[in-house]
């Protein structure tokens, strides 16, 4: 299981990759049946107006304490090989990958079922404090607006 905050902007697709290569064929080779993804990323709208950017504050021990429990519940919840979890903090721009969840299991309802109850709880308990950018100025966003 791997969990990352950082403040540069990365390639979604590229990490998947490297991670399924470089540490989930090497430990779990001929055991994962199915890789389960998200990747959310940054769009130019939200509750109505348009965003021009946005900014993700957080504290990083209490985040990182919370993404590892959310981790941690599901590989023991659900029938799992593996977790790679990747989150952007700092300043984010329209387009960029702001979270991405791999996750790798024998089977694909465990994949599935794992990977949305990641992203949900994380968007529900991670402490996040999101700032956007609009053409009226800066504004907070609440936790569990539509996304």
């Amino acid at each position: 299981m791997h969990i990352e905050i950082r403040e540069a902007a990365f390639d979604a697709l590229d990490e998947l990759q490297r991670y399924q290569q470089n540490e989930v064929s090497q430990t779990f080779s001929g055991k994962y049946g199915a890789m389960c993804n998200f990747i959310g990323s940054m769009r130019d709208i939200n509750e109505g107006a348009a965003v021009e950017s946005m900014s993700l504050e957080h504290y990083p021990e209490m985040t990182q304490k919370v993404l590892t429990e959310i981790c941690d519940v599901a590989m023991l919840h659900w029938d799992l090989l593996d977790i790679l979890l990747i989150h952007r903090v700092g300043d984010i721009h329209i387009d960029d990958n702001i979270v991405l969840i791999g996750v790798w299991s024998m089977h694909r309802g465990d994949a599935f079922e794992a990977c949305r109850y990641l992203i949900e709880t994380l968007k529900a308990r991670a402490p996040f404090w999101k700032q956007e950018t609009t053409a009226e100025g800066a504004r907070w966003v609440e936790k569990n607006t539509p996304s």
